[in-house]
């Protein structure tokens, strides 16, 4: 049997007719860029997430860099957020001229973790501590970080939150969703993530209407008013095919992320009592199992075994920033953030997906029972 990590194919094959039909509507109003559709999208994500402005940019690379752009972070700023996620939360940091600072992760949520995250800031001296501008929770694998305390930081020490809601479009903490409670909020549609695109995309969302007013603006090349510039900006929009296949795909996702959290309760009680460590969601938490995700301490050869057995499976990610080539001369090394270092040697991530079939799934969990209990 051969069981993918996700199956887009069957994903398409359910909505079919429906994204075609999107699509030949776009085709021919021949509006290609920022057109109605991206701007019915951004209301309706707007309306899904609950917050009062959106912006569709390029991808969500884009949508950090322009969430960081439009909250005034600039060279030199010092930025902090996990070591363990997707290099682009680092590298959006990276482009702005700022500089990355790491915290250690909680090892239970593999979130940042926001008191580490203080006594990063504890630590520094005054003068270095007026440079940190802003914050960035990653909601790692479709679990929101701990925004309450992320919160009490910017009351705190006047630090930006901007929540890397990547993987987290549908999780919510508290009853509030994931992209809701910061400063600003950046989605990844990649077409791997639980809302993909055909291709890439993104979204910054944000309750100030300045900061939406001016990633607008940014995202076309600086420009509000046609051949007009105010500033040197950045060509990053979310076109309209995306923009029309995304609609599609959002009045499915909520039954998607019930059909995985049911995926999640049936792996959860197969492998209790066997020795890996499956997923904590924490008790404010909805989660999304964008990646559902193991810890085990033969990992490597867990994964090897199950490649010969067909079923896919991925390390995410298996170098933590710090530890990055290009971050060497940030000065960090071997065992700065053993969490997250620690995190990055055990975890698997396996198959979820809402077309994930009963039987696929019983192969998954015998097959990875057996070799644990081997």
């Amino acid at each position: 049997m051969k069981i993918p990590l996700l199956d887009l194919k069957a994903q398409y094959g359910s909505i079919k007719s429906k994204v075609d039909n999107a699509l030949m509507r776009v085709v021919e109003s021949q509006y290609f860029v920022l057109s109605e559709e991206v701007a019915s999208l951004e209301k309706e994500i707007c309306a899904y997430c609950g917050v009062s402005g959106a912006a569709g940019v390029a991808s969500g690379t884009d949508a950090l860099i322009l969430a960081m752009k439009a909250l005034g972070i600039k060279e030199g700023d010092f930025v902090i957020t996990s070591p363990f996620t997707f290099f682009a939360t680092g590298e959006a940091i990276s482009i702005l001229g700022a500089r990355p600072v790491f915290a250690d992760i909680d090892p239970k949520t593999y979130n940042l973790d926001p008191a580490k995250t203080e006594e990063v800031i504890k630590d520094m001296d005054i003068e270095t501590r007026l440079k940190v501008k802003a914050v960035i929770p990653v909601h790692l694998y479709g679990q929101c970080a701990d925004m309450d305390a992320f919160g009490a930081l910017n009351e705190e020490y006047g630090v930006k939150i901007i929540e890397d809601s990547a993987q987290a479009i549908g999780a919510s903490y508290k009853g509030k969703k994931a992209g809701s409670f910061g400063d600003a909020g950046a989605f990844s549609f990649f077409p791997s993530k639980n809302l993909g695109a055909f291709g890439d995309g993104g979204m910054v969302l944000s309750n100030d209407e300045k900061v939406i007013e001016r990633i607008m603006e940014l995202r076309v090349h600086g420009s509000r008013q046609m051949y007009i510039h105010e500033e040197v900006g950045y060509n990053s929009r979310l076109d309209s095919l995306q923009a029309a296949i995304l609609r599609i795909k959002l009045n499915e996702l909520d039954a998607w992320l019930d059909r995985r959290r049911i995926i999640a309760e049936k792996y959860d009680a197969a492998f209790s009592g066997l020795d890996l460590v499956t997923p904590f969601v924490a008790e404010s938490n909805k989660h999304t199992y964008h990646q559902y995700t193991i810890a085990y301490s033969e990992r490597d050869a867990l994964l090897r075994y199950l490649g010969k057995k067909g079923i896919s499976s991925r390390v995410y990610y298996p170098v933590p920033l710090h530890l990055q080539p290009c971050y060497k001369d940030l000065g960090y090394s071997i065992g700065s953030f053993p969490l997250a270092e620690k995190a990055a040697e055990e975890v698997l991530s396996l198959p979820i997906y809402s077309e994930l079939t009963d039987e696929k799934i019983e192969y998954i969990i015998q097959n990875v029972t057996d070799f644990v209990k081997s």
